[in-house]
């Protein structure tokens, strides 16, 4: 099947990878647009995946004020080179983070953050909710697991929903620029502050 140039085009727009990726995508995918954009980002995960390991010790602080100058936002994210953390398409993400901390007051950058015994305290919520449900112990576990994932969304930085497109989470958006940049990427930190509101 032949592909044209106005859907490598469009490919290449919706995910930022490169023209060869993107028509040898569209051909395994015969031509849709959809399928290609999930081999893309099928392959864009195993490369993250490879990526994980290695070291980030370059990359930039990013900020977002607010209109009104109420809500402020500092944010450490890292990646491997200098090179990388000077380009465009890196300083947009660093934006992009910014901007997205200050809507979605995430409270940490990562799963690993959570501290064990607020998941503990949130598995003893969830498991109470089930205790007189007659459900059988690995339907309850399925359930609790569930609703750990929905408590991840709120307040983990990369499992939340992007403010620009809820269909992408933030660890997708980074992961896509972890494929697109070749280099591995992590938010090291970030703080956020709100006229008003005090340190807990």
């Amino acid at each position: 099947m032949a592909i044209s140039a106005a859907q490598v085009k469009e490919l290449r727009d919706r995910t930022g990878v490169g023209f060869m990726e993107c028509k040898a995508a569209l051909g395994e995918a015969g031509g849709d647009i959809e399928q290609a954009v999930t081999i893309l980002r099928t392959r864009g995960q195993a490369k993250a995946a490879k990526r994980a390991g290695r070291t980030t010790s370059q990359g930039l602080v990013g900020h977002y004020i607010h209109q009104g100058g109420q809500v402020g936002v500092l944010v450490e994210v890292n990646c491997e080179s200098d090179f990388v953390a000077r380009t465009d398409d890196f300083q947009t993400l660093v934006r992009e983070i910014a901007m997205h901390i200050a809507a979605a007051d995430p409270q940490y950058a990562s799963r690993e953050e959570v501290p064990t015994a607020d998941l503990e305290r949130e598995r003893s919520i969830y498991r109470a909710q089930f205790e007189n449900s007659n459900k059988p112990p690995a339907i309850v576990d399925k359930i609790v697991e569930g609703k750990l994932n929905s408590y991840y969304e709120q307040v983990v930085l990369t499992d939340q929903p992007s403010i620009r497109d809820p269909k992408t989470t933030i660890g997708t958006m980074i992961t896509s620029a972890v494929a697109k940049l070749g280099e591995n990427i992590t938010v090291a930190r970030f703080a956020r502050f709100k006229v008003g509101e005090t340190a807990s």
